[in-house]
């Protein structure tokens, strides 16, 4: 018969084996029931991009068609100069594209330093579904993509056109990053870098899509944080998803949106993961105050976050009970 001793010794072992704290345990979330389906996307583009994919998941579609066929609506719209079709151009007046896309298994493709394809989203599911790569660019990116059927097409509108050329005539040697600078031409305050888009489909099950242009007047050659994956988005399906908007170069060097992810995985809520996400983003950057980064984050219980560094950040919301609307984050400054 066991002493009194080892009695009390395996009770306590058995209550540290059920109670206690692991780092490897996830912290225990608020019991709550979960809403789906939901869609959530960066910026006033966000709102018709939200529209096509609430049309497919409203119907009990699948996370990744909604993903997808919600960014071809910015990609393919002449008016939103920093995606697709119509985006301010390099400083040599070229037209590239980064896209990615991931789905609810971790599979993921992406596209970089594309030119002359209207959707570059389509190309890196393509990518993702029909070979054993992740990432294409460049040229090798253009033939796969003309091989698989899409049509080579100038993406330089007038409108962007003018803006470049204007540009070169007032400062064509900066290289200096300035928030939002695609305000400054046609679109002005409505118009916003990238569109990042995550969506929890009826099955419980997540996928997320980014998209740009890319930063107006840079370098031929550079690519930014929206095709890589962990940088511009990332998607765990037992956790949640994130994905980045701003100045690319910043997200990189954190690995934004997996960073929002793992925090989440902890157990911090969207919001707060996105803030922490933001503080890192800071202590990376001494000058913070002249760059912008906001990152967009959706758990598995269809809860929602959003935090940047500076002020004006918004982000469109699409769910059953309140429909299609604009949201503005919380920002750091």
């Amino acid at each position: 018969m066991p002493t009194r001793r080892a009695f009390l010794t395996l009770s306590a072992l058995g209550s540290l084996s059920v109670g206690a704290w692991s780092p490897f345990r996830r912290a225990e979330a608020p019991a709550r029931p979960a809403r789906r389906p939901v869609v959530i996307s960066t910026w006033n583009h966000g709102l018709p991009a939200n529209d096509a994919a609430w049309a497919i998941l409203r119907d009990g579609g699948r996370a990744l068609d909604a993903v997808e066929a919600g960014v071809r609506v910015p990609e393919a719209d002449p008016t939103s100069q920093s995606v697709g079709y119509g985006g301010l151009p390099d400083r040599t007046g070229r037209v590239t594209l980064d896209a990615c896309i991931m789905d609810e298994h971790g599979n993921a493709g992406s596209v970089a330093f594309l030119q002359h394809i209207k959707h570059p989203i389509s190309v890196a599911r393509l990518v993702m579904e029909t070979t054993p790569h992740v990432m294409l660019v460049g040229e090798g990116a253009l033939r796969f993509a003309l091989a698989h059927g899409f049509e080579q097409e100038n993406l330089l509108t007038p409108e962007s056109e003018r803006a470049w050329q204007e540009w070169l005539r007032e400062q064509p040697d900066d290289v200096k990053a300035e928030i939002n600078v695609e305000n400054k031409s046609k679109g002005g305050a409505d118009n916003h870098d990238t569109i990042g888009m995550l969506a929890l489909d009826a099955d419980g099950n997540l996928s997320g899509a980014c998209t740009t242009s890319g930063a107006a007047w840079k370098l031929h050659g550079r690519v930014g944080d929206s095709p890589i994956i962990g940088a511009g988005l990332y998607v765990d399906n037992e956790v949640g998803a994130a994905c980045a908007t701003g100045w690319g170069e910043a997200v990189i060097r954190v690995v934004g949106s997996h960073l929002v992810v793992e925090l989440m995985r902890q157990g911090h809520s969207p919001r707060e993961a996105c803030r922490r996400a933001i503080e890192r983003v800071i202590a990376k950057n001494p000058d913070y105050r002249e760059i912008q980064v906001g990152f967009l984050a959706l758990n598995r219980d269809g809860e929602i976050g959003a935090y940047s560094i500076q002020p004006g950040f918004n982000f469109a919301l699409c769910d059953e009970a309140e429909g299609n609307r604009l949201i503005d984050a919380e920002s750091r400054l």
